[in-house]
């Protein structure tokens, strides 16, 4: 990556999460419920499926929630697990009662136990596009485990909307998200970028949120695009 990229991203990255730092814990809770009745009422197809989530750091959506929930709806949930530096991430199974370890930047992961294949990731981003690419941390981790894994999973991006940049300034490596989720609604990911499929009604209100997005349903292993 040119030099010159490389410092705008860090930089971009910086104001980014320090932004969402500085968010009051009542607005975070109120976009966490948001982002997760979106989910619930969008994507009923990961009811059943195994599907890898991140532990929240730095005020990210804390998926931890809606885990609990597709676990009641029969889903086996996944965390990461760094391996090896610049190695594809693997996933292992989660759920409360399984021992926890801690890896890079104080993040849990599952101490033992062996790889689970996701089926769907729901994806932290610092910062995203109106292509659908995704802002991280700088390491690369999820570009090469999402180009390693076989089938590749259906890929939800959670991100807040004030994170929205003009582009990322993507690089051949660089992989975009099939979905977005964010507290305004949910995107799909279309041939010329990301496409707002509605935002839900009700204000702050989740439970009305408006009826399932029938093809954000139609999920099954391996047909992310």
């Amino acid at each position: 990556m040119d030099a010159s990229l490389k410092t705008w991203r860090k930089a971009q990255r910086e104001r980014l999460i320090a932004t969402r730092e500085a968010l009051p814990r009542a607005v975070l809770e109120r976009r966490r419920r948001r982002i997760d009745a979106s989910l619930e009422r969008a994507f009923p197809g990961l009811a059943g499926k195994t599907v890898a989530f991140c532990w929240p750091i730095r005020n990210e959506y804390d998926a931890r929630h809606i885990a609990r929930h597709l676990r009641r709806r029969g889903s086996r949930t996944a965390l990461p697990v760094v391996v090896a530096a610049r190695a594809p991430l693997v996933f292992r199974e989660w759920r409360p009662g399984i021992p926890l370890a801690r890896g890079a930047l104080d993040i849990p992961y599952p101490a033992s136990g062996p790889a689970v294949v996701p089926e769907a990731v729901l994806l932290p981003m610092n910062g995203w596009d109106a292509q659908g690419f995704r802002l991280g941390y700088g390491a690369g981790f999820f570009d090469r485990t999402l180009a390693a894994l076989s089938p590749r999973p259906v890929v939800i991006g959670v991100a807040y909307e004030d994170a929205r940049v003009d582009t990322i300034h993507p690089q051949p490596w660089d992989i975009p998200v099939d979905y977005l989720v964010t507290e305004r609604g949910v995107y799909r990911r279309d041939p010329g970028g990301l496409a707002f499929l509605g935002e839900p009604p009700g204000g702050d209100d989740p439970s009305a949120l408006s009826s399932p997005v029938c093809y954000a349903g139609e999920l099954t292993s391996g047909s992310g695009s």
